[in-house]
């Protein structure tokens, strides 16, 4: 009940996510950023749309990866773009944790921009039914530089790979997931019920079979699935059988959805440690199902808000 309330506080006042959400250069001085003209600046800074049907990228069709034209961070794969007919670049899928959606302060449309550098690429609408992943990144040309194929697979590329865990209110996971280094993004969401593409409405009934949970999209070669697993027993309790905290239900059981044999090993070589040191562990151990994303609100809640989290916090027990 209590999230609920904090809830409903979250929806009274909007935050201006374009003054929290992306990072500006300066707060990034480490960057190595390209120089921008005057009419690249006034979009990927000034947050501008370039005019329809004009820009480089529209009807572009060489194989090979869009980049941030400010930062040269991997965006998009060219087999993800298509033709929505808009008059921009459409793409229906991105690089995992290379772009960050950001709600507009009117609630009525979602800003992305790049995950590394936040340079405002545009925005994304879902629900239109261009193709079966049934998004759209509608993305300005002039936010963009391309690199062919052949270049491209030259380029060393780091190895990316996605972690599950549900460990209550997903707000609090999400929360100190996002701190450690060498995750790229942290998305709260739904996983392991019978309902396909459940609203948080139908999760919090307990009646779906869903969990809240954290997609953690990381970069292995900075930071391993067991040390991300270790800080999961950490932020949350995973001896609670009943929910985690105030919020009580099936919903919000402690639980980490592995995708194969090495992930299970660790969490359960963990999990005999922490016994080991007389904690009776109520996580329970799943294989990965499908992921649903929460609703937009539901995403850096703590980061929009600036609270603290009220049902997790960190307590060593490696």
């Amino acid at each position: 009940m209590l999230k609920f309330f904090i809830l409903v506080s979250m929806l009274v006042g909007i935050v201006s996510s374009s003054s929290l959400g992306a990072k500006t250069t300066e707060e990034l001085p480490v960057l190595k950023l390209n120089t921008l003209t005057d009419k690249e600046a006034a979009v990927i800074l000034g947050k501008g749309t370039e005019r329809p049907f004009t820009g480089k990228y529209y009807k572009y069709k060489e194989d090979g990866t869009y980049l941030c034209k400010q930062c040269g961070a991997p965006l998009y794969k060219s087999d993800s773009k298509f033709d929505s007919g808009c008059g921009w670049p459409s793409f229906d899928d991105a690089i995992p944790g290379a772009v960050k959606r950001i709600p507009d302060a009117d609630g009525r449309r979602v800003e992305i921009v790049c995950a590394n550098c936040g340079g405002h690429l545009g925005h994304v609408f879902e629900g239109e039914g261009f193709t079966q992943k049934d998004t759209r990144y509608c993305v300005n040309s002039i936010s963009l530089s391309f690199e062919k194929e052949k270049k491209a697979k030259e380029e060393k590329t780091p190895t990316i790979k996605k972690a599950y865990f549900a460990g209550g209110c997903f707000w609090g996971v999400e929360y100190y997931m996002e701190k450690e280094e060498g995750v790229i993004s942290v998305v709260s969401g739904y996983m392991g019920g019978h309902v396909k593409n459940p609203s948080y409405k139908e999760v919090s009934r307990g009646q779906s079979g869903h969990l809240e949970l954290v997609e953690v999209v990381y970069d292995s070669s900075k930071v391993s699935y067991e040390k991300l697993a270790r800080l999961f027993f950490e932020i949350h309790d995973p001896e609670q059988v009943n929910g985690q905290g105030p919020d009580i239900g099936s919903q919000y059981l402690s639980a980490i959805f592995v995708s194969n044999d090495e992930e299970r090993k660790i969490v359960e070589k963990l999990i005999k440690i922490l016994e080991e040191k007389g904690y009776k562990i109520a996580t329970d151990v799943r294989e990965k199902g499908t992921f649903y994303k929460a609703e937009v609100y539901h995403q850096d809640y703590y980061e929009l808000k600036g609270y603290e989290p009220y049902c997790h916090g960190y307590i060593k027990r490696f």
